[in-house]
């Protein structure tokens, strides 16, 4: 039995009439009768009553017609899911983030897809920048944004999306916390709360690459998320060079000052891989904000001052 077949059978049944139906179906009525006898004789059952002048359709027909019309619905929604796959509409992707981004770009540019592509499923999934890149590499992940890795796997593809100066977080009642630009170095004796290296290097070496630059080490008191590390600064547990989105958290106790001749910067990619095709990545990568500079200029001007 053929697509055909069930196309004629649906055709016939609606129209309870050979010559409508093969009009319908933008074929001579042959064809039609054709089709409807092989059915007939395939399946061993009258479909149809006929008579000179007119047709009916019989209880065999019915049940035979049921399943016509969630054959050919099924093959309806496999066109339209296929076609929508290829141009974008509907899929999967997953997106793996480093929390810098969740301050700034990332809400709003995720907002703006799924409004684009509301079929499309999307998985998030916070990470650190090494385990992110790794999962992209591989295809655990489609998207990563990441802080600017020691390497980047020359299989996959990068663009700088963010780039965001350090500023001295502290406690709001800290004798030091007046308006205006800081000096670092004032800030020696005082625990500096942050990423363990195996967590962040990235944050891990500009922090200490900044202090050693005011002439001394951080006394580093470790901690795993951006947001404990504000929390803690709050709890006048100490005080913390952290990214300039920071801010976005507006966490009641601290305060943000920028450095007294520093600009240290850290800078978040988007990365994926080269050679992948998905519609719906190249959707979200035209989203993602664009800044211009070149990846050997990026890599010389990290962590360093401005």
């Amino acid at each position: 039995m053929e697509l055909r077949h069930l196309r004629c059978l649906v055709a016939v049944a609606e129209e309870l009439h050979f010559g409508r139906a093969a009009e319908r179906l933008n074929l001579s009525q042959p064809p039609v009768s054709l089709a409807i006898k092989e059915m007939e004789d395939e399946l061993g059952v009258v479909l149809f009553e006929r008579t000179s002048r007119r047709i009916a359709i019989t209880q065999a027909g019915e049940e035979a017609l049921r399943d016509a019309r969630a054959v050919l619905g099924g093959l309806e929604t496999l066109r339209r899911r296929a076609q929508d796959a290829a141009a974008g509409v509907m899929g999967s992707i997953a997106v793996g983030f480093i929390s810098l981004p969740a301050y700034t770009f990332l809400p709003p540019t995720l907002r703006q897809f799924t409004e684009h592509h509301p079929k499309a499923t999307v998985a998030l999934r916070e990470g650190i920048t090494e385990q992110i890149v790794a999962d992209v590499e591989s295809g655990r992940l489609d998207v990563g944004l990441v802080l600017q890795p020691a390497e980047m796997p020359a299989t996959l593809g990068s663009r700088l999306v963010q780039k965001d100066v350090l500023i001295l977080a502290l406690p709001e009642a800290h004798p030091l916390a007046r308006p205006g630009n800081v000096a670092l170095e004032n800030f020696s004796g005082e625990r500096f709360l942050g990423f363990e290296r195996h967590i962040g290097p990235q944050m891990f070496d500009a922090i200490v690459t900044t202090c050693m630059r005011r002439g001394f080490s951080p006394l580093m008191f470790p901690a795993r998320q951006m947001n404990t590390i504000v929390s803690l600064v709050s709890g006048g547990v100490g005080v913390a060079l952290v990214p300039a989105c920071v801010k976005a958290l507006h966490r009641e106790g601290v305060v943000f000052r920028p450095l007294k001749g520093e600009k240290t910067s850290v800078d978040t990619l988007v990365v994926w891989r080269k050679t992948d095709e998905s519609p719906l990545v190249k959707a979200l990568l035209a989203l993602l904000p664009t800044l211009d500079e070149a990846p050997e200029m990026r890599a010389a001007s990290t962590f360093a001052p401005v």
